[in-house]
């Protein structure tokens, strides 16, 4: 993202792990409800030792929060001039593959044991390198459940043609839509349809 740069990138990544997030915290969390007669209230910093890792679960979810938000504002801003789309290409599978490639078998790990907590950690921060390095940032399941598509396409401006550009909009784009677009990346942009 070029006023983003890495750190957009790192924020999208966060947002897409959202899903992870919430399946860690609905596995871990431990409160014990109690409604009898004789109940009394619980030490707070046992509940607390008892439910670090979704209070940091929930951090991350916060976070990714304030992240999307911040996207939406950045892809609020000004646009370049319209371009043609003059061939698109629906690559929308690509939300399915991080999610069933990377976000699904990570919940499998045993998250009660040291061990394997800071192997997950150790393994999110490795996908995650891999998704900045590769440009992946767009490939994004939270994006695609908040109404986003993906389109790989050419498109042909007032001054030149631009070849193999990824799109991430929430409008349904086909050929030869007329779309405002704003740069994420060199290879990225987020577009929205011109209403002709």
């Amino acid at each position: 993202m070029h006023k983003g740069g890495l750190g957009g990138k790192i924020e999208l990544y966060i947002v897409s792990l959202w899903f992870l997030f919430f399946l860690i915290i609905v596995i871990t969390i431990d409160i014990p409800i109690y409604l009898e007669p004789d109940w009394e209230f619980l030490n707070l910093e046992d509940v607390i030792r008892k439910n670090i890792i979704p209070i940091v679960a929930f951090a991350f979810v916060t976070a990714g929060l304030f992240f999307y938000l911040r996207f939406e504002y950045r892809i609020s801003g000004s646009q370049r001039i319209p371009a043609r789309i003059t061939k698109i290409q629906d690559v929308n599978y690509e939300h399915l593959t991080f999610l069933t490639t990377y976000i699904i078998p990570l919940i499998c790990f045993n998250l009660s044991s040291t061990r394997y907590v800071l192997a997950l950690g150790l393994l999110l921060v490795v996908i995650g390198v891999i998704y900045v390095k590769t440009d992946k940032f767009y490939a994004n399941p939270t994006l695609a459940m908040l109404g986003y598509q993906i389109y790989k396409v050419d498109m042909h401006t007032r001054t030149n043609n631009v070849e193999n550009l990824i799109l991430i909009s929430k409008d349904k784009l086909s050929m030869n839509d007329l779309v405002n677009y704003k740069e994420l990346d060199e290879k990225v942009s987020f577009a929205g349809k011109v209403r002709e």
